[in-house]
């Protein structure tokens, strides 16, 4: 594909218009599939909604920090020596962090793949085809650049500044960093899997292109919390995610882009404020 050809694709008739109409076909084509082979109701976006909501509400109310102190203090009210120990640990406020990532990984990516399972759904489906990816590794490039300059224009924010990396300890060294960015990637994998793979996957036959638009709502609610410019550009950032996921049929992409601007992020304001590691191990 030329250059010409590859700028195109990037025009919002063809990026987003001619992609939300081609899945509006395809979803009224498996609806009439469906109707035709007497199947009766469509069961599976209702379940992927009602279960991915529950699973939304448990991260909120048992996968915070607070919830793992808790844990923490039970256990050493029961004189458990693991926990003691822990709070020792030089690594202690990391745990804070790989308890939140891990309750990600868990309703995001685990307790998802357990309900496509008994469902009868493939997993391979919900968006993990890595066919193509080479194909539209371009289109992660150039978002990413343009992503890229908005990150280092906002990293001079002092809201931005003292918000980012989450782990405060990250400029302590290389290995502390390096900890908590795969961290961090677990859990953009685990989040694009639910959002813009099994949640599209499941909603898009009911649904059309719209379902980018229901995902878009319970994707930009997570981000309260966060400065209102990021959670204000989650809207966005929900659309064009969720469109370049139909287009490219693969959550790889998105992964890619995400992940690869929240290290910036992280890099940009330790930069900016505390400085990187200057040292590998704390």
């Amino acid at each position: 594909m030329s250059l010409r050809e590859k700028l195109q694709e990037l025009h919002p008739r063809r990026f987003f218009l001619e992609t939300w109409l081609q899945m509006d076909r395809e979803a009224e084509a498996e609806r009439k599939s469906r109707k035709a082979e007497g199947r009766g109701y469509d069961w599976q976006p209702l379940l992927a909604l009602c279960t991915g909501a529950l699973f939304l509400t448990a991260m909120e109310y048992l996968g915070m920090a607070t919830q793992w102190r808790s844990v923490v203090q039970w256990g050493l009210d029961q004189n458990i020596v693991f926990f003691a120990e822990l709070t020792r640990s030089e690594w202690w406020l990391l745990c804070d962090h790989a308890w939140w990532a891990g309750w990600r990984v868990l309703g995001f990516f685990l307790l998802p793949l357990v309900v496509i399972k008994l469902s009868g759904q493939r997993i391979r489906e919900q968006g993990l085809e890595l066919k193509g990816l080479r194909e539209h590794a371009w289109i992660y490039f150039l978002c990413f650049a343009v992503v890229f300059v908005c990150v280092v224009g906002v990293s001079f924010s002092e809201e931005f500044a003292s918000y980012y990396p989450f782990y405060r300890l990250a400029n302590r060294s290389w290995a502390d960093f390096i900890a908590w960015e795969m961290l961090y990637a677990a859990q953009f994998f685990s989040l694009e899997f639910f959002f813009r793979g099994w949640w599209l996957k499941a909603g898009k036959r009911a649904m059309g292109s719209h379902a980018i638009f229901v995902m878009v709502v319970p994707y930009v609610m997570i981000h309260f919390g966060k400065p209102m410019l990021e959670t204000v550009g989650a809207i966005i950032a929900g659309v064009v995610l969720g469109t370049l996921a139909m287009k490219t049929r693969s959550i790889w992409s998105g992964f890619l882009i995400h992940v690869s601007v929240a290290v910036s992020m992280d890099i940009a304001a330790l930069i900016q404020t505390r400085g990187l590691p200057e040292q590998f191990w704390p």
